[in-house]
């Protein structure tokens, strides 16, 4: 696991100075690759290619990057981990390539020199972020692997094409120009992030997960080009479904899972997993210690307030399946003094709360080893996300409802705050059957009354997915840009709702919530995170499988139970779905009320010009005051608020050193 960096300028003239400007970049990505760095330039062709090393496959200078073909006709920096190398690399010796170390790098480049860029890259099993130039053509080519696990920034600026695994790198360049995107401002108020292929900085962008994108020139714009398509591949599979048994698609879901988690689990490092104690984080654990002769090493993060805490659960998974299991119970104090390390973590306004746990369990994990295996993806690829439960169910049983009589609900509901409704839940826990109680009820109430009046399914998951409901007229001056969300075509080519949001989640929640959330966490302790579920063969299997073998009996991800079930007992999982979540509604009120207070002044708010304070002001004092709970709607608000601080005091710094 890496960071890159480098640019594609042909006005350079001083090589010196850029060699210089490259060391600054790359020293940006300090924290992603702590063990080496790298530069490698070409002033003649005008191309640098930065490197920070994590070693964990061949951990010899043989592994050290940017790295030339042994052909001489590519150079490549490269951040991630190709986990079918060593069957690629039997092939090409096969074919007459001779290695001289043991690293995937080095067989990436003869798979390019014998196959093409292409072809190569829909041969790659792993996660991945290349930038690779080619000697022969002058040509720069960008990947990104098919799910988005590693993240890639690019844009043209002031004739120079410029390229980062984080923005901060792209910073150090003195031609990057930080202009806020106000575009991109509203949409982040509306999905708490950034969705590709927008960035905050105006003309910066992300290059979409299953993207090749080809520069041949610093003067001319390209596009990217996919190699691989999740619509097709999820579009095929519901066309074409497993058809054979449920003790047969249980035996193939085992197996396939089985050999993406072995895959992952080589290392020249140790290795372990993030345990919360869930479905996905339990079955890759139960799948790893049934391939290890050793105790694997498991991590979780627990609370004291019983509401948050999973640790528990965790627990008695771990001792059932013998794993050396590290708990870590954190107080609100630890929790809060990662708050002011988020603006610099993520580098554009980011948030999903749950940044806060994953940071602290990247940092525990940390301290014993170098890779941690993680369940990411399980709720996308199984139904495991309560929309995916009930949204189908609600539209079938509600759509036909008149509008008025949807919003008159809606209204009675919000009569109550979500406190309230907790409450009375609480009071009634005794008399509610196990399969209806529900973490947070009054939060969920409140999402339930503001759906019941959506018109159609399309607007009913925008809805669900949105955190401002109207951001434009909370970002002065913006205009929210097209999204995946926007097509309308999507909606008629999946048959099902819930096939379809898992679809748009899949692209879009899972890529730029969950994936990055999880890198910036993780590289920012030095850990790499890997993440079997998003095999590409886990993926296509598991659009395969029909939807009643995914949801049963009002619960989700039923077939990945069915093999969680082969090494746990059902018993140990029978509890409510939980979130990796903290207590940020309560913390608003409490500890965190100075800060967010400073944040949100009204005056504060007008100088800076980017948001209109009086909704947010209305919010602020509602949330405060117990009558609703805003707490994603302030949080978003606040993550900007913290991160333009943060901009803005980085500026000041460099100009006093300026002067």
């Amino acid at each position: 696991m890496c960071g890159i960096c480098g640019w594609l300028d042909r006005s350079v003239s001083n090589p010196i100075e850029s060699r210089s400007v490259l060391e600054r970049m790359n020293n940006r990505l300090l924290h992603r690759g702590p063990d080496s760095g790298g530069i490698w330039v070409d002033e003649t062709a005008g191309i640098a290619l930065g490197h920070r090393r994590l070693a964990i496959v061949d951990l010899s200078p043989e592994g050290h990057q940017p790295m030339m073909s042994a052909n001489d006709r590519y150079v490549i920096s490269f951040n991630g981990e190709i986990y079918n190398f060593l069957e690629l690399r039997r092939e090409l010796e096969n074919l007459g390539h001779r290695f001289r170390g043991g690293s995937d790098t080095e067989v990436m480049l003869a798979a390019f020199s014998e196959w093409g860029i292409e072809p190569a890259v829909k041969r790659f099993n792993g996660m991945f972020a290349f930038a690779l130039w080619d000697r022969q053509e002058r040509v720069l080519h960008l990947g990104r692997d098919r799910l988005g696990e590693k993240p890639l920034y690019y844009g043209w600026v002031n004739g120079s094409f410029l390229f980062a695994s984080e923005l901060k790198a792209l910073k150090a360049h003195p031609k990057f120009s930080a202009e806020i995107d106000r575009d991109a401002l509203a949409l982040y108020l509306r999905f708490c992030y950034i969705p590709a292929p927008y960035s905050i900085y105006q003309g910066i962008y992300k290059l979409p997960p299953a993207c090749l994108l080809t520069v041949r020139s610093p003067e001319t714009h390209a596009e990217p080009i996919p190699y691989w398509s999740a619509k097709s591949t999820a579009i095929s599979g519901i066309s074409q479904p497993f058809l054979g048994s449920e003790t047969e698609a249980i035996h193939q879901l085992d197996a396939l899972l089985r050999d993406a988690v072995s895959l992952r689990m080589m290392a020249d490092v140790p290795l372990g997993a993030f345990l919360s104690g869930g479905i996905d984080s339990s079955t890759l654990v139960a799948l790893m210690q049934a391939q290890s002769t050793q105790p694997i090493k498991t991590f979780t993060i627990g609370t004291h307030e019983k509401i948050y805490n999973e640790a528990d659960h965790a627990k008695a998974i771990a001792q059932h399946l013998g794993t050396d299991h590290t708990e870590l119970y954190v107080t609100a104090e630890d929790a809060l003094a990662v708050i002011p390390k988020l603006p610099t973590l993520y580098d554009e306004p980011f948030s999903d709360s749950s940044q806060i746990p994953t940071f602290l369990i990247s940092q525990l994990t940390r301290k014993q080893v170098t890779v941690s295996l993680s369940g990411d993806g399980g709720d996308e690829l199984f139904a495991g996300y309560n929309r995916h439960l009930w949204g189908r169910r609600f539209w079938q049983k509600l759509g036909w409802i008149p509008p008025m009589a949807r919003q008159m609900a809606a209204g009675a509901i919000t009569q109550l705050s979500p406190e309230t409704w907790d409450a009375i839940f609480q009071k009634s826990d005794r008399f509610i059957p196990h399969k209806f109680k529900l973490r947070q009820p009054g939060d969920k109430l409140q999402k339930l009354a503001e759906v019941l009046a959506i018109h159609n399914p399309q607007s009913l998951y925008k809805r669900l997915v949105s955190n401002c409901k109207n951001p434009e007229t909370v970002v002065l001056g913006s205009t929210e840009p097209p999204t995946v969300l926007s097509d309308s075509k999507i909606w008629h080519e999946f048959s099902d709702l819930t096939e379809c949001m898992m679809y748009l989640d899949a692209v879009t929640y899972l890529p730029d919530d969950i994936l990055a959330k999880v890198d910036r966490a993780s590289m920012g302790v030095s850990l790499e995170a890997r993440v079997p579920y998003l095999d590409h063969r886990v993926v296509e299997f598991a659009w395969q499988i029909p939807l009643r073998m995914k949801i049963r009996n009002g619960m989700g991800k039923w077939l990945l139970r069915q093999v969680l079930d082969q090494y746990v007992p059902a018993g140990l999982m029978e509890r409510p779905k939980m979130g990796f979540a903290v207590p940020i509604e309560r913390w608003l009120r409490g500890e965190l009320r100075d800060w967010a207070e400073a944040l949100l002044d009204e005056r504060r708010l007008r100088q800076e010009g980017f948001f209109n304070p009086q909704p947010i002001r209305e919010k602020w004092e509602e949330h405060l005051s117990g009558r609703h709970d805003w707490k994603y709607y302030l949080w978003d608000i606040l993550m900007f608020q913290s991160w333009l601080e943060q901009q803005n005091n980085s500026k000041n710094l460099l100009s006093q050193v300026h002067q």
